[in-house]
């Protein structure tokens, strides 16, 4: 059975727009794209981009991509035509009329394929598409015919999820030395025979087995900073050594990245330590926060009810993925990143729990949860693959499964990851999201959020003593900020001892602070407070005090639970209390925190802190206000709460040593902090950077001459044909110049995609950009360091000025303290060592780095790696020796 044959097909681009139907094809205007596709539904691929394309965001349809999420959950397809095609099986369109008529031959291939005896994600396919046509899906009805109605009765997807086995715990791991020897041989066979010899990767080896010794004394861990050049294979090198660590001891290693892509390609590396896929599942686990989860409880409400019109629709296709996922990771995992973006804002964030309500052995489907599973995976397995963020809060919550080995892979990242761990903020959202979480949905409000009396009703009604003090917690929550705070506020309304204090803020900002045409909000520094505003923190003061008592009450009352065990406490009602005296621990520190810092004002400043207050805006409008702390250098908590108790740590990078030697390593890194002192080791790049990459500094391009700019990019893509990436400074430029070019090129054949233009995630816009050779990618700093695209699809790095640091409060008081212009130059040299390391990833790889600001500091040019050529030329100079070399490797590439 294939499609009717007068279904309608619309392919739109920047090159122009198509129709297709009945096998011919015709370009048309956008005004008749526009009617056409409101009449009847047609085929698209990707709604809300080929919407984008036409100007009417609102555009629906026949969308390819949430058939093929239906037909084929938790495996990913590059979001476009081509990617598709290849998909399923179908060879790749030539042009953009092909490519019109290839909607048609991918949407019959999907729909032809749940007729297949070998279709191996039918279970649970009749079902879910039942429930997607009563919520209006427009492929329910061509799917439906396509699926046989089963002879019984579906099991549905709670009953199909395997139930995680509770254990004993893991043992302390013994006490074990790692040979060198052993780690190379170890390395051999990760490698396989007959693979290229790289001395750098076997020294790294040999250098990272040492950190796996015993330490000698509490809170002295063996530190190793490595800094890796690119191309040693510094994974493996340290993999090695971990593995042998982890089997020999029966311990874990966590190895923490700060990129999704790392994760996920450290996840791929598993094949080679463990080729059998039922072992490698045991040894091998990805985790990640709670946030990033599917949540079950909160699916079966969107499923049943909870979610209407299109954002019910998402929740039967997240369904589907969640019968056939990996591990239910949302975000960066086997779900595609494309998936939510084709629903706007219908829902998916809140499909995980994001705001710490889960009710842990309360769930009815707790024995399944797939956060739990994760986290019982990674107690007995010998590497975790986690990020900064998880392993620096685990530690600093002071957590029973907190790393004590660890390898902290883009460790340059530490600093960042870090700065953001151990800094507070008292904001209207922050402080309203702690409302609901006590005191649950009020008003109008609907959904399955309950407050914390909900939550814990059962196990308060066991216990007197804690039920008062749920009911003081709530009580005391009322001060807090509620629903239409901001309004309030900015009309000269607040109610309660918070909202005064953030009119307090907001009147002192904008009083103090210079307006900024960046988009960034005001601010101004916390200093010689006015009177109004040390009165509102006094009394926000006393709010969070009375707050706090109730919140410690509460914890001692579940601790005491705990410690008497009484008849009704069984394994699951302990789970319940362990959660709920995790999740108030993590809530009383917040608390703990907003005092403290509504304590300083009008008190003397603590110089380990850099205290500011901010009017968070977009397009000129206030979203948020609020008041922010952080650790002038967060690397000292980093160093006491992560790495001193740990006892192996290394961390390594291609950009960890800069041109300064080993002394600013140490400081971004924590290592300056410790008592004993850190191994160094370092393995230069085989690659050969000067003479496969050039760095040109265009020197005739006006500063803010947006036209000259957007034709510099223009003019700089067309000439490398593509394979491009281009990394600015500010969204605002970003958007005029995509707005400029993204026409004439695509007219060339050259697709251009961009952050914040284009709606889709960054990680899917990186994999467009990584499967089109002729395609270019536009980004900020997101992109700066989170791209690792190798081969010719990148050829060509741009950056429209030089990244300086923005002049905010926190800057301001880190230059003070490091040296005033020189902390800047560091700054600036580490951001365009990243830029230019996305040129090279393999042998092989190179190309142009270009610069389009005449005032590029010659001291700057250290960043780039020794012997590379830095010249200065005009614009015409540039887009020619950019042409020549694109015609040198097409030659080169026709020859072989």
């Amino acid at each position: 059975m294939s499609l009717p044959p007068d279904l309608p097909a619309l392919h739109a681009t920047h090159a122009g727009i198509w129709l297709a139907k009945g096998g011919e094809v015709r370009s048309v205007s956008r005004g008749e794209a526009i009617a056409r596709a409101a009449e009847s539904p047609h085929l698209l691929l990707n709604a809300p981009m080929v919407g984008g394309r036409l100007g009417t965001p609102d555009l629906s349809g026949l969308d390819l991509l949430e058939l093929f999420a239906f037909v084929h959950p938790a495996r990913f397809s590059v979001p476009t035509v081509s990617g598709l095609a290849r998909a399923v099986g179908l060879e790749p369109p030539a042009g953009e009329e092909e490519a019109a008529l290839m909607l048609a031959r991918i949407a019959d291939t999907l729909l032809g394929r749940m007729g297949e005896n070998d279709w191996h994600e039918r279970e649970g396919a009749w079902t879910v598409n039942r429930a997607l046509a009563r919520a209006g899906w427009p492929w329910a009805p061509l799917a439906g015919a396509r699926l046989p109605t089963p002879g019984k009765m579906e099991r549905s997807l709670f009953t199909r999820l395997p139930e995680w086995e509770e254990g004993a715990g893991p043992a302390p791991p013994r006490t074990v030395h790692v040979d060198e020897d052993e780690a190379l041989k170890r390395l051999d066979a990760f490698t396989g025979k007959g693979a290229e010899r790289r001395e750098g990767q076997r020294a790294m080896a040999t250098a990272v087995a040492p950190a796996f010794a015993p330490r000698k004394a509490e809170r002295q861990p063996n530190v190793l900073l490595a800094n890796a050049g690119t191309g040693i294979g510094k994974t493996l090198a340290y993999l090695a050594p971990s593995t042998l660590w982890a089997e020999k001891s029966g311990g874990t290693v966590w190895v923490s990245t700060y990129t999704k892509a790392l994760q996920r390609q450290l996840d791929a590396e598993g094949a080679r330590i463990e080729p059998d896929p039922v072992r490698r599942k045991k040894r091998i686990v990805v985790r990640k926060g709670r946030e990033n989860y599917c949540c079950l409880l909160n699916l079966e409400d969107a499923m049943q009810g909870g979610f209407a019109g299109r954002a019910a629709v998402l929740a039967q296709l997240v369904a589907r993925w969640a019968a056939y996922t990996k591990d239910g990771d949302m975000v960066g995992g086997d779900l595609p990143g494309w998936l939510p973006s084709l629903f706007r804002r219908a829902g998916a964030t809140a499909l995980t729990d994001r705001r710490g309500e889960c009710v842990y052995a309360g769930c009815a489907h707790y024995r399944k949860c797939f956060i739990e599973r994760a986290e019982r995976a990674g107690r007995e397995a010998d590497l975790v693959i986690a990020n900064h963020a998880l392993v620096l809060i685990g530690a600093a919550r002071g957590r029973p499964d907190a790393p004590s080995r660890i390898v902290f892979d883009e460790g340059h990242h530490l600093f960042d990851a870090a700065d953001s761990t151990f800094a507070a903020a008292l904001t209207g959202r922050e402080a309203i999201e702690l409302r609901r979480w006590i005191i649950g949905p009020e008003g109008k409000h609907r959904g399955r959020r309950r407050g914390l009396q909900a939550r814990l009703m059962d196990l308060a009604s066991y216990d007197e003593a804690g039920n008062e003090a749920i009911s003081k917690i709530v009580e005391a929550a009322q001060s807090l900020n509620s629903d239409g705070w901001l309004g309030r506020v900015q009309e000269g309304d607040p109610w309660g001892p918070l909202e005064k204090f953030f009119a307090a803020i907001r009147a002192m900002t904008y009083a103090r602070a210079k307006a900024s045409d960046a988009g960034y909000g005001l601010e101004t520094e916390l200093a010689d407070p006015d009177a109004p505003l040390v009165e509102a923190a006094a009394s926000a003061h006393e709010a969070m005090e009375a707050l706090a008592q109730p919140m410690a009450a509460l914890t001692r009352r579940l601790e005491a639970v705990l410690e008497d065990a009484p008849d009704w406490l069984d394994s699951q009602a302990r789970a319940r209390v362990e959660g709920a005296i995790n999740s108030l621990g993590w809530r009383r520190e917040q608390v703990a925190g907003w005092s403290a810092m509504l304590g300083r004002i009008g008190g003397p400043a603590d110089p380990d802190f850099v205290d500011w207050l901010a009017c968070h805006r977009v397009e000129g409008r206030d979203y948020d206000i609020g008041m922010h702390r952080h650790w002038l250098d967060p690397t000292r908590p980093l160093a006491k709460a992560v790495i001193e108790p740990s006892h192996s740590v290394i961390v390594t990078s291609a950009t960890l040593k800069t041109t300064e030697g080993w002394d600013e390593a140490e400081a971004r890194t924590g290592a300056d902090h410790l008592e004993v002192a850190a191994r160094h080791f370092e393995a230069k790049s085989p690659f050969d950077y000067a003479g496969n990459t050039q760095v040109l500094v265009v020197n005739d391009l006006g500063r803010d001459n947006l036209p000259a700019l957007a034709g510099a990019y223009a003019r700089l893509i067309e000439a490398a044909g593509g394979g491009t990436l281009g990394l600015f400074t500010a969204i605002k430029r970003l958007r005029s110049v995509h707005a400029r070019i993204a026409d004439r090129l695509a007219r060339a054949g050259l697709p251009l995609f961009a952050q914040h233009v284009d709606p889709i995630d960054t990680g899917t816009l990186i994999d467009m950009f990584r499967d089109d050779p002729k395609a270019s990618l536009l980004g900020t700093d997101a992109l700066r360091d989170g791209v690792d695209v190798p081969g010719e699809s990148l050829r060509l790095v741009v950056m429209e000025r030089i990244p300086w640091p923005r002049p905010t409060v926190l800057h301001g008081a880190r230059r003070l303290a490091g040296g005033g212009s020189e902390y800047d130059d560091k700054v600036v040299r580490a951001k365009l060592a990243q830029a230019y390391g996305r040129l090279v990833r393999r042998a092989g790889d190179g190309g142009h780095f270009v610069l389009l600001s005449a005032a590029s500091p010659s001291r700057l040019m250290t960043a780039f790696p020794e012997g590379v050529s830095v010249e200065r030329v005009p614009l015409e100079e540039a887009v020619r020796r950019v042409a020549d070399r694109r015609i040198i490797t097409d030659n080169a590439r026709q020859d072989a």
